[in-house]
């Protein structure tokens, strides 16, 4: 019996946004990640679909595929934090990548949503989720990079008192 031809997938492209979701309060949204062994936990992270996307076009589209949430929807803001994270990608996910690339360039957004906001996971890439104030949010993230935005989430939230 023939196989039926599958179309390769696209390599991932090494441009990706994490998007601290937080309160007001500085809780801070963490994700447990699906099909991983250790307690990786973090906040919302994704790359690029095409090379021309936008930035806050990736952001906004990965909160919604990640947690169901709205990033433009009214008590919703999304800010861009204007910083980068430059990193090796874990060995185990360079695969999805082209041959030779071995970095990632991490842009950070903060969306602040209301207190009590639904989240829906994306059963494919996460198992639980939990809001935590934001230091202990830094201390249960897997990835520096992402516990280190939670530390300076009180320096981007304006107007929230650490």
């Amino acid at each position: 019996m023939p196989q039926p031809k599958t179309t390769p997938r696209p390599y991932k492209i090494p441009q990706s946004v994490l998007v601290v979701i937080h309160t007001a309060a500085l809780d801070v949204l963490l994700l447990r990640r699906a099909n991983i062994e250790a307690e990786f936990w973090q906040s919302v992270t994704g790359s690029k679909d095409r090379a021309d996307e936008p930035l806050l076009e990736t952001a906004v589209r990965e909160v919604r595929e990640e947690t169901g949430l709205d990033a433009t929807a009214p008590g919703c803001q999304l800010s861009d934090w204007n910083l980068e994270n430059v990193y090796d990608i874990y060995p185990r996910w360079r695969a999805r990548y082209a041959p030779g690339v071995t970095r990632n360039v991490e842009h950070v957004f903060g969306l602040r949503v209301p207190a009590g906001a639904a989240v829906h996971l994306s059963p494919r890439e996460h198992t639980d989720y939990v809001w935590l104030p934001w230091r202990a949010a830094a201390d249960r993230c897997y990835s520096y990079t992402n516990a280190e935005a939670c530390l300076l989430l009180p320096r981007f939230a304006p107007g929230a008192a650490p």
